[in-house]
């Protein structure tokens, strides 16, 4: 009976982490980037584009989307090493939000901003979470 709540317990608590890939901040030329208007992640008629206006991740309306200016609920950035760098987020009043100029993550001045020229982070991985 133990084992059957654990199996259960672990299923249950592994949805609840579920992810999506939404691409890479790579160059124009990477198939994965979201700078590439001809691939999956950077085509404004892509599923899980950030750059599609209509879809759950790039819609201004939803609670999943880089593009909505209220959301706490943006996709997250990851560097290549798996170390979370804020969210890719239009909400400029959420501290851990790119958009934000006095976070960690948005500070043109911070060594973790996407915003900062001189940060020595070049590609960063993009997920969003499934609802």
């Amino acid at each position: 009976m133990r084992a059957i709540i654990a199996i259960v317990f672990a299923l249950l608590s592994s949805a609840a982490f579920a992810q999506t890939y939404l691409g890479n901040t790579g160059n124009r030329f990477n198939p994965n980037s979201i700078n590439n208007p001809y691939g999956q992640h950077g085509s404004q008629y892509g599923q899980n584009s950030i750059r599609n206006p209509y879809s759950r991740f790039g819609s201004p309306h939803s609670n999943t989307s880089a593009t909505n200016p209220y959301t706490l609920n943006a996709p997250k950035l990851y560097d290549l090493d798996g170390n979370y760098r804020g969210k890719l987020s239009a909400n400029p009043y959420d501290p851990d939000s790119t958009s934000n100029p006095y976070g960690r993550f948005g500070s043109p001045y911070s060594s973790e901003s996407i915003n900062n020229p001189y940060a020595p982070v070049k590609q960063l991985s993009i997920w969003g979470d499934d609802d």
